[in-house]
Order: C-alpha cells, then sequence, then structure tokens
C-alpha cells in the first residue's frame, strides 16, 4: 500500500510540475497567445462550425422542414452528381482552365520577381511594383468591363484596331475556342503583381554574400539568377505550387460567370457555376454541397500526392 501511495503521489508531483512549466510558459506568452486569439475565433466561426452543413450532401434538404427534419438519402445526391450527363464537360472545363493556370500563369510571377529584382534604381523599382499591383484591387465586374470595351466584336478597341489596318473582327468574347485564353489573360493580368510579392520576399532573404562570392568567380547577371537566386527561392515555388494543385477545382467562379455567355457555354460550365446554378438559382442545396465536397476531396488528394512526390525528389514539402 505505501508503495502504491508513493507511486501515486509521484505522478501527482509530475503532473503538478508539467502543469507549472505549462502555466509559466503561457504567462511568458501571454501577448502572443492574445494576438492569436482573433484568427483563432475566425477559423472556428467560419471555417469549423460551417463544416456542420455538409451533412445537407446527405440529406433530401428543404428550407421548410429544416436541417433536422430533412430526410436522410445517404450518396444518393453524389450518384446523381456523378452519373449527370454534364459532369465530364465540367471535368474537362475545370482541369483545363486550371492546367493552362498552372502551365502559363503559375511561372508569370516568378519571372516578372525576377525581372523586378534586377532593377537597381529602387524609385523605379517601387513604381513599377506599385503599378503591377493596381488590376489585383480591381473586382472582376471591372475586370470583365474592361475585357469587353477592349475585345468586344462592335465597340471592341482590339477590333477596331484590326478594322483599321484591312481585317475582319475578331469574336474574342463569343468564340469557343478563344474563351478559356481570355480567362488566362484576364487572370494572368489581374493577380500577376500581386503573386510577385512572396517571391520578392523570399529573394530579400538571399544571402547578400552568394551574390559576392558569384561575382569573384565571374558570373553574369545571367547565371546569378539560375545559380543562386533561383535555387534560393526553390522551396517557396515548391510550396506555392503544391497549394495550388490544392485548388485545381478552382478556376475562380466570379470571373467565368461573368464572362459566360450563351455562345460559350459549352467551354464554360464548370463546378463553380454548376453549384451555383443548382444551390442558388434552383435551390437544390444537397447537390450544391454535394459540388464543394467532391472538389475538396480532390483537392487534398492532389495536395498529399503532390507533397509525397516532391519529399522523394530531396526537398521539403509543407508538413
Amino acid at each position: 500500500m505505501q508503495a502504491e501511495r508513493s507511486a501515486i503521489t509521484g505522478e501527482k508531483l509530475t503532473l503538478l510540475r508539467k502543469w507549472n512549466t505549462r502555466r509559466k510558459l503561457y504567462y511568458t506568452y501571454r501577448y502572443a497567445y492574445l494576438l492569436v486569439i482573433p484568427g483563432f475565433i475566425y477559423f472556428v466561426v467560419f471555417k469549423l462550425a460551417p463544416m456542420w452543413g455538409l451533412l445537407i450532401a446527405f440529406k433530401d434538404f428543404s428550407p421548410f422542414a429544416g436541417f433536422w427534419g430533412s430526410e436522410w438519402v445517404g450518396f444518393k445526391y453524389f450518384a446523381e452528381f456523378f452519373a449527370n450527363e454534364y459532369f465530364y464537360l465540367m471535368l474537362r472545363n475545370t482541369i483545363v482552365i486550371s492546367l493552362m493556370n498552372l502551365i502559363f500563369y503559375f511561372p508569370a510571377p516568378i519571372l516578372l520577381a525576377l525581372l523586378i529584382n534586377e532593377i537597381r534604381v529602387e524609385r523605379f523599382k517601387r513604381l513599377n511594383q506599385t503599378i503591377i499591383y493596381m488590376p489585383h484591387f480591381l473586382s472582376w465586374v471591372v475586370i470583365a468591363g474592361i475585357t469587353f470595351f477592349m475585345l468586344s466584336s462592335d465597340v471592341g478597341f482590339v477590333n477596331k484596331v484590326i478594322v483599321s489596318i484591312g481585317g475582319q473582327p475578331v469574336a474574342f468574347l463569343s468564340n469557343p475556342k478563344l474563351f478559356w485564353w481570355v480567362i488566362l489573360l484576364q487572370n494572368t493580368w489581374k493577380e500577376i503583381g500581386w503573386g510577385t510579392i512572396l517571391f520578392l520576399a523570399a529573394m530579400t532573404q538571399i544571402d547578400p554574400m552568394l551574390y559576392e562570392a558569384a561575382t569573384i568567380d565571374g558570373a553574369t547577371r545571367m547565371q546569378k539568377i539560375t545559380h543562386v537566386t533561383i535555387p534560393s527561392i526553390l522551396p517557396t515555388i515548391i510550396v506555392l505550387f503544391i497549394l495550388r494543385l490544392g485548388h485545381i477545382m478552382d478556376v475562380g467562379f466570379e470571373q467565368v460567370l461573368l464572362m459566360t455567355n450563351p455562345y460559350v457555354r459549352d467551354v464554360a460550365e464548370v463546378f463553380d457555376t454548376y453549384s451555383y446554378n443548382q444551390g442558388i438559382n434552383q435551390g437544390n442545396f444537397s447537390i450544391a454541397i454535394t459540388v464543394g465536397i467532391f472538389k475538396s476531396i480532390v483537392g487534398l488528394i492532389m495536395v498529399v500526392l503532390s507533397d509525397r512526390l516532391v519529399k522523394r525528389m530531396g526537398h521539403s514539402g509543407i508538413y
């Protein structure tokens, strides 16, 4: 009995010491924890709490019956979604737009950041950064209006120039073959400047002694970029690429919705617009939630697979 009491007393003392250590740690970093609280509340309220609503995908949800009064139907809406005649059309459009963004848009901010980093006049460098950042703060409604003004068949500036030199107007906005390229150009023009922020920040962390050593070895500016700058920011590029793969099913709902017209609907219908039409326009909330779950699962799979592939290649992943 004495041995058991001693063991229990020892465990209590160990727990008490651990608690005192943690309490001191919490008190030491109390202001840091206070700064974390607003972010924690944000994620709980807007990210974790709405997860309960995912159950709507497994119910025949009716706003009149309510969440608990709606009938449980299991995977009925998932089966209907995958059996939909437009599923493969939406999958094709979504994948193609995402791949075009990965191939053409993703490297663009990296190249632009490399060019800006080579500017030696500080005022000119800041001016360029300010100008290329500005489109990011425009809404997609404004961007769509600018696109119509530039590319419209009748009043578009580009077509007026084409006609003035003897050419024929080009239906940029109603030609299905050009729709994906218009979306790509819009996205690139709007976000390329903002996308350079992380890469420029990563470049500021490069040790200047590496450039000095390269200069002593007789390296040209291009050789410094390829052998110093790019390898130094490669971890940042990899992390952002993995995160971008996680959003492979997200192609910009507002952008595609505003640019869609009856002539290009076959190449413009994506999962985001389908979810909007089903949930908001037709009140079929169960299908809309089903689409969201499908997109999230695909994104999670892409992040996990790409992270493992990157680690096998000898680089650090995101977790």
